[in-house]
This record gives structure tokens, C-alpha cells and sequence, in this order.
């Protein structure tokens, strides 16, 4: 299950009670991004892999990371341990494609938090249908 999604800069989703301690999750996360990023070892092939995988895991979530081509950072907490990798990636698939779509909208202004109740919405739908093998 999906407890937060993070599109670092802008906003986050997240319903649990513990929303503090997700914050500081993703905030930690940004240094591994950071890392993975910037590593001069990486080889050619895989610079241009926008899905980075699974960041880090804790004793009760697993940490995974996407960075766009423009550098915007996405970042999902999970409890489910037991996440293959085709799944968070095609859930980052399908996120970036909504957060292309709300931000390609004429009246949403850059850097600012999405407003679009159906940005929302598809972002609910796409945490929901996660794991459960739909496209």
C-alpha cells in the first residue's frame, strides 16, 4: 500500500496520521537521490533512466524515486515490502504522465502547488490501482 507520493518542490499525497514522519522520509530520500544523481561511476546506458529504483528501505516502508528529465523529483513511500520493480515503475509511468498533464495546463502557474481537483483525482486512482496489475 501506498502511504505518501511526493513531487518534490510541490506537494505531497498523503491520508496517514503520521504525515510528519513521511515528510522526513522523502526529505532523506532527496540525499540518496542526490547521490545516485551526481555518482561519476554510473555507467552510459543508465544516465538517461529516469526511474532510480528503490531508494532505500526502513524497518516499515520502502523508499522508491523517479526524476524527470527536468529534474523534478518524485518520490513513493510504501509499506508494502515486497514491491516489484515493474510495478513502481509503471505507477511512476503513469503519475508523471498526470503531473504532465495538470502542469501543461494554461491556468496552472509554475512552481506554485497543483489546484486540479482532477489531478487529484488521477492520482488517487493511480495509488489505488497499485500492485493490483491494471494499466
Amino acid at each position: 500500500m501506498i502511504v505518501c507520493v511526493a513531487v518534490v518542490g510541490h506537494q505531497s499525497f498523503t491520508e496517514a496520521d503520521d504525515a510528519l514522519k513521511l515528510h522526513h522520509i522523502v526529505h532523506c530520500s532527496l540525499d540518496v537521490i542526490d547521490e545516485r544523481v551526481s555518482n561519476p561511476k554510473r555507467s552510459a546506458p543508465t544516465l538517461n533512466e529516469t526511474f532510480l529504483g528503490l531508494l532505500y528501505p526502513t524497518e516499515n516502508y520502502k523508499v522508491y524515486g523517479y526524476l524527470t528529465n527536468t529534474k523534478v523529483k518524485f518520490i513513493m513511500v510504501t509499506t508494502d515490502l515486497d514491491v516489484k520493480d515493474a510495478d513502481a515503475r509503471n505507477f511512476f509511468r503513469k503519475f508523471h504522465a498526470a503531473y504532465v498533464d495538470a502542469v501543461s495546463n494554461p491556468f496552472h502557474v509554475p512552481g506554485k502547488k497543483i489546484a486540479s481537483r482532477s489531478f487529484g483525482a488521477r492520482v488517487s486512482t493511480i495509488v489505488k490501482s497499485f500492485g493490483s496489475g491494471s494499466s
